[in-house]
């Protein structure tokens, strides 16, 4: 009777074991599907002017050919949405940015509040640096490994300090992020599309809140 009595209680205490389980695998598997808020890092740019200027050295801009308009398009699209960035003030049209950088190859050499000013005397400056953008490890030229390193920094233009970073923060994003990939399965412009989606990602989302996965694959 002991051992019967012991194997009922042994068995009624790994019921709620067996139930907690349980809960841990569906909150698990709802995570997996689900998205969680993630709030912005920097909120320095609601209702301000901005420029936004992306640099990189010519080795990158030599290996992928506009790879600096496509990010100052699509980083200055994000960050001018009053739905992510509530009423901006407004902000420099990406074309005319890179038109003022064209005809004035000097302005690395000056301070980046004198950039400022001749955009516009904009109130803040985001000032991204391309660090590194490559499709596959350079001894390994037949699977695509794509990795995309940037700094993105703010510059508060009309604060005490106007030529001091406000906010500075590395971001580096991987596509496809596994091996075995090649040009049978993935061209380059589907590998640098997605690339630079994902580094526009993580550099605009430094500014405002939205949603992520819970486990994000970037």
């Amino acid at each position: 009777m002991a051992a019967i009595a012991l194997t009922l209680m042994v068995g009624a205490a790994a019921l709620p074991l067996a139930g907690c389980e349980a809960i841990g695998f569906m909150a698990e598997s709802y995570k997996r599907g689900s998205t969680r808020e993630v709030k912005g890092e920097y909120r320095g740019l609601e209702g301000k002017s901005f420029a936004v200027v992306v640099t990189a050295d010519r080795m990158i801009e030599a290996d992928h050919p506009g790879i600096i308009d496509r990010l100052t398009a699509k980083i200055t699209e994000r960050l001018s949405t009053p739905t992510n960035v509530p009423t901006p003030s407004g902000f420099v049209p990406p074309t005319q940015v890179l038109r003022y950088l064209y005809d004035n190859p000097s302005w690395p050499a000056r301070p980046l509040s004198e950039l400022g000013q001749g955009l516009g005397n904009v109130q803040r400056l985001v000032y991204v640096e391309l660090n590194e953008y490559r499709l596959h490890d350079p001894g390994n030229p037949y699977e695509w490994d794509g990795v995309a390193s940037a700094t993105m920094s703010v510059l508060e233009l009309d604060g005490a300090t106007p030529d001091d970073f406000a906010f500075e923060k590395p971001i580096t994003v991987k596509f496809p992020g596994k091996k075995g990939v090649d040009s049978s399965q993935l061209s380059s412009g589907a590998v640098t599309s997605a690339l630079s989606l994902r580094l526009v990602d993580r550099l605009t989302w430094l500014f405002y809140d939205h949603r992520e996965p819970y486990y994000p694959e970037y």
